[in-house]
């Protein structure tokens, strides 16, 4: 086709419409061999590609002649045109019949385009509607890939986001580097996250991270609220500052579920802008009211003994008791426990001097990465030798390398693992800080405190602190780990509670 390139397809458009040159006439006939033959005007109806040139006797085919590329690959029905009529009607051999061809010959090719052109705003719509279903689907893989990334790091509870996370960084944090490893597993995600995603739409930016994240928190709550359904239930309520001075409260739910189990469950975590009660009042109302949890079936209020939980006129059990007098408050018990632990541990001189002496010895051995290393040095020789004396079992899991944990005032149960740890790895201990001691005291600092340490840890009066203590609190811990179970009811409670002081 002799037209300008952006020409041409209005131009084919418009022999389109006008349709094949097919005139009914009396065609001139042509001697081959004895016989004269001509063109029949019939073979319009068999064949209606075909069109008829009177000037050159020829015949031509319609879409090849609108589509013929340049140089022509069927001159014989577009440039040239076809004039062996003795070789039409002649079975398969017919020259027509060769033409049209199979579906992937170039006569179908020719037809397609022809129907793709006469109908180009259809065709149009369809490439918008395939490559728009093309874009959802590699939008959804990609939005599950990060749906399935937050789902695991947030049930394994590991942090989210990195230090550095530009595509330069080695580390770009575990929410990112989780799925680098999931494109490195399947080619399609590879194809469309990160990198490889269209525009900005990686859907990894911190806001699209929270949003999920409240997604599924939303989702994860309704659940909740329908195992609840219309039955009674208890809260556990509890305040505490984060990292950033916020004052945060927890809500936990605990209820009987329609199968008879009694369920704990997290619910919510709330910023307030003070302790006060009539605030964390008002807070555990607006969530229980936004998922229709009537305070009236409140059968139960866990908190601490603070002022603003436990006071009888003021304080929050009060507070929803005037709404709902069903709604017994209890002070924790394994909280009541605990501060008559420490109350007591406070008041008598040996235990708090054993305790005091205890924190000494777990900062002296910690403090450095040097003393570390000598105390799983001292730790490893140790073993060795009991191993040959035949004092210690061999076994999986058994004759760990360890360290001496850190007491906290706020679980007593942490000083009971201080308290086991020292027994196990008391020779450890007195030779890593005999070490210590006998070190240059202008090399190495609190050799003095070794010293004194050292001499404390061997006395009578500490050795025997250490095992009573060790007895006592492995009585008190029974208790604090049965009153913590969520199917602990208070007539068991208070059972154990009668066994300890026994």
């Amino acid at each position: 086709m002799q037209h300008p390139v952006n020409k041409r397809d209005e131009v084919r458009r418009a022999y389109l419409l006008l349709g094949p040159y097919q005139p009914r006439l009396k065609y001139p006939r042509s001697k081959f061999g004895k016989q004269y033959r001509g063109f029949n005007f019939s073979w319009f109806a068999q064949h209606p590609w075909l069109e008829y040139s009177p000037s050159k006797d020829a015949a031509y085919c319609f879409q090849c002649f609108l589509f013929e590329s340049d140089p022509p690959k069927h001159s014989a029905f577009t440039s040239e045109g076809f004039k062996r009529w003795c070789s039409v009607n002649n079975g398969s051999a017919c020259a027509f019949l060769k033409h049209s061809g199979n579906v992937d010959s170039g006569h179908s090719t020719a037809q397609g385009n022809s129907e793709a052109l006469k109908n180009s705003a259809q065709r149009i719509s369809l490439l918008v509607e395939k490559q728009s279903i093309e874009a959802v689907t590699r939008h959804r893989l990609r939005l599950k890939t990060t749906i399935d990334c937050l789902r695991w790091l947030a049930r394994q509870q590991c942090d989210f986001r990195g230090h550095d996370e530009s595509k330069g960084s080695r580390n770009r944090g575990n929410f990112i580097e989780l799925i680098k490893y999931s494109a490195s597993l399947n080619k399609d995600v590879n194809a469309v996250v990160l990198e490889n995603a269209t525009g900005n739409a990686t859907y990894t930016s911190p806001k699209i991270q929270k949003e999920i994240l409240n997604i599924i928190s939303n989702r994860v709550r309704s659940k909740i609220r329908e195992e609840i359904g219309n039955a009674k239930y208890c809260i556990l309520v509890d305040e505490s500052r984060d990292a950033s001075k916020k004052e945060q409260m927890v809500i936990v739910l605990r209820y009987v579920d329609i199968d008879g189990y009694v369920q704990e469950r997290f619910f919510d975590i709330q910023h307030v802008e003070n302790t006060c009660a009539l605030t964390l009042k008002n807070g555990i109302t607006k969530i229980l009211n936004y998922y229709d949890l009537q305070v009236e079936n409140m059968r139960g209020q866990g908190y601490d003994g603070a002022s603003n939980m436990r006071g009888q006129w003021n304080g929050l059990q009060a507070l929803f008791r005037e709404e709902c007098k069903y709604a017994y408050y209890v002070h924790c018990f394994s909280h009541r426990l605990q501060l008559a632990l420490v109350k007591t541990a406070e008041t008598l001189g040996p235990v708090w001097k054993f305790y005091s002496m205890l924190s000494s010895i777990v900062n002296l051995v910690t403090s450095s990465s040097h003393r570390f290393g000598d105390f799983q040095s001292a730790q490893e020789d140790e073993i060795a030798k009991r191993l040959s004396s035949g004092e210690l079992e061999t076994g999986k899991g058994a004759n760990q390398i360890g360290t001496l944990p850190r007491a906290t005032d706020t679980r007593w149960s942490s000083h009971y693992g201080s308290v086991c740890s020292l027994i196990d790895k008391f020779e450890a201990t007195c030779t890593t800080i005999d070490h210590i001691g006998a070190s240059d005291p202008k090399v190495t600092p609190k050799v003095g405190e070794a010293q004194s340490i050292s001499e404390e840890m061997r006395s009578f009066r500490f050795v025997f602190v250490l095992h009573l203590m060790f007895k006592i609190m492995g009585i008190t811990e029974i208790l604090c780990q049965g009153l913590q179970k969520k199917k602990q009811d208070i007539v068991n409670a208070m059972a154990l509670v009668s066994n300890t002081k026994v």
